[in-house]
């Protein structure tokens, strides 16, 4: 859609001004900014963490973070994912009191430019809602006009039963603007109020955001929530064409400065929503997050079977060949189970769910708009969540470390939370504490007790790593494992086989996700295992209890 079209079916009454505005923030942004087209590879791989999640007195978390990713994981990480660094006041760091400065606990911006140095940088835009106690709201409380249309004031005696809502928590809180009671939008919590994209200021503001982050470095932009920015009562609120349309103007506005800045969306969804924001493939989201493979993994290596997996996998299509998934298994959050919707039962869900809390976990539940709740989120390290307690340690590393072997081999750039790379287990204390689920999986560490323990060979943490750098390693070394690559699904009893192709060969992955010794066949007669450097003799291979290979 051109752009005056685009913006004339958002902002009828406002185009010629919103057009002539958006060319004034452009010839602004255009000077700042030096982003060239560049094709992702397979040497491209994000590490997804907060900005102080490791700390050291001697320097300030960020420059600390560079310290860690630098001795730690050498050149196998192309990315860092910074989750909100800005000033907040709740959800570690998704209420943002203010887009545009970083939050003095982790450092400035001269620590974002050093570590800009050495990776590339994924910015979080937390731009469906905004801080009870940013600028913006609290001049709106105060009867701003410029403020007045940023936010949505609803009755509360209408009819909200068909909006979906992901937490079990009232749509609207109440507030107190010039002596008077109003109800505004809250989508997640009273703390973070919903920004009115109705309003062209609205859309005009983030865009400003969007390049600033731009011209400060952003290689990535994660389009966090994005699937609730617009509203229309009756409807589920939910990816409105209105939305949509957003991300595709956002898009074609940023590549206009900057055509190497990839786009990611967040919409933790089942599968058909969730690629629904590829667009056509050329002008939407250049990355979708893989919202499936997380509890599909988990699905899979507790029931011994791969026949889902591998019928969801070999299902995935893309609109484009310019466009391609984020594949992760564990993030800040927990893993939504709304994605398995459609591809298991309900039952199968709850007892996923129970499984996470038999290992330590939580759940997190979701207001389903009838009085009803159902599992919305487990909340349990993704380590922990793949084997019983009782197991012994070289099990569940070999577990976990199966799950994040398929997550590597799949097509896609791979999107690793910090806690995954370092072998890290639930942090309960902190979710009962603070009382929020999320937190079991939100650890900070020191640099020094972590340094010492990476480099104990007896520990988890080192074996984890280990093996991780192993595997990512020989990623990178290949170019079958192409991002924007195809691959096909197999299964052969309760093995999970990847075929991934190129110029300069094929690629067996097998996984084995049986607690049994399990026999493979269909292999070549010879072949080489990328991950060891052994040799290995076909067609046959006896596969280990949870075994991979990835093998050419």
């Amino acid at each position: 859609m051109k752009r005056r079209e685009a913006i004339g079916s958002l902002y009828p009454d406002h185009v010629d001004a919103v057009l002539s505005r958006i060319d004034s923030i452009l010839a602004r942004y255009s000077r700042q900014t030096d982003s060239q087209p560049r094709t992702l590879s397979q040497r491209d791989c994000i590490m997804i963490t907060y900005g102080d999640s490791f700390r050291d007195p001697q320097s300030t978390p960020l420059d600390c973070l560079k310290r860690f990713a630098t001795e730690h994981l050498e050149s196998l990480i192309s990315a860092i994912h910074l989750l909100p660094c800005f000033p907040y006041t709740s959800d570690d760091g998704f209420s943002v009191q203010d887009y545009y400065q970083i939050d003095p606990e982790l450092g400035d911006w001269d620590d974002i430019r050093r570590l800009g140095e050495s990776y590339d940088l994924m910015f979080d835009a937390v731009v469906n809602h905004i801080s009870q106690r940013s600028e913006y709201f609290q001049r709106f409380l105060a009867g701003d006009p410029e403020y007045d249309d940023f936010f949505l004031v609803s009755d509360p005696h209408l009819d909200y039963s068909s909006v979906i809502r992901p937490r079990a928590l009232p749509l609207l809180h109440p507030y107190e603007k010039n002596a008077e009671t109003v109800y505004v939008w809250t989508t997640f919590s009273a703390d973070q109020i919903d920004l009115n994209f109705a309003s062209p200021k609205v859309f005009l503001r983030v865009l400003d955001v969007l390049l600033f982050y731009v011209s400060r470095g952003a290689r990535y932009i994660r389009l966090d929530a994005i699937a609730f920015i617009w509203k229309e009562l009756g409807t589920s609120c939910m990816h409105l064409p209105q939305a949509h349309r957003i991300i595709q103007l956002y898009r074609q506005l940023i590549e206009q400065i900057a055509p190497g800045v990839v786009i990611i969306t967040e919409t933790n969804v089942p599968h058909a929503e969730n690629v629904s924001y590829f667009g056509d493939g050329t002008d939407e989201a250049h990355m979708v997050y893989n919202f499936t493979l997380p509890p599909l993994l988990m699905y899979s290596l507790h029931r011994q079977n791969v026949c889902k997996l591998t019928e969801w996998a070999g299902g995935l299509k893309l609109p484009s060949d310019e466009v391609c998934f984020f594949n992760f298994t564990a993030s800040h959050d927990g893993v939504g189970v709304r994605p398995l919707q459609g591809i298991v039962s309900d039952e199968a869900i709850n007892d996923l769910a129970q499984i996470a809390v038999d290992h330590g976990g939580f759940v997190s539940m979701r207001d389903n708009g009838d009085g009803t709740q159902s599992p919305y989120e487990i909340n349990c390290n993704y380590f922990d969540f793949a084997t019983p307690p009782e197991a012994d340690d070289d099990s569940r590393v070999q577990r976990f470390m199966l799950t994040q072997a398929v997550m590597l081999a799949m097509p896609g750039v791979p999107g690793i939370y910090y806690h995954s790379l370092i072998g890290s287990q639930n942090d309960r204390d902190a979710a009962i504490e603070s009382g929020i689920n999320r937190r079991i999986n939100r650890a900070k560490l020191q640099l020094t007790t972590l340094t010492s323990e990476l480099n104990d060979p007896s520990t988890i943490r080192h074996r984890v790593a280990t093996r991780y750098k192993q595997l990512l390693a020989a990623r990178q070394a290949d170019a079958a494992f192409d991002p924007y690559g195809t691959a096909t699904y197999d299964c052969q009893g309760p093995v999970f086989l990847i075929r991934r192709a190129s110029d300069e060969g094929t690629v067996w992955a097998v996984h084995n996700f049986s607690g049994d010794i399990t026999t493979v066949a269909g292999l070549p007669d010879q072949m080489i295992d990328l991950v060891t450097g052994d040799a290995i003799e076909g067609p046959t291979l006896k596969l280990q209890p949870f075994e991979y290979r990835w093998l050419k």
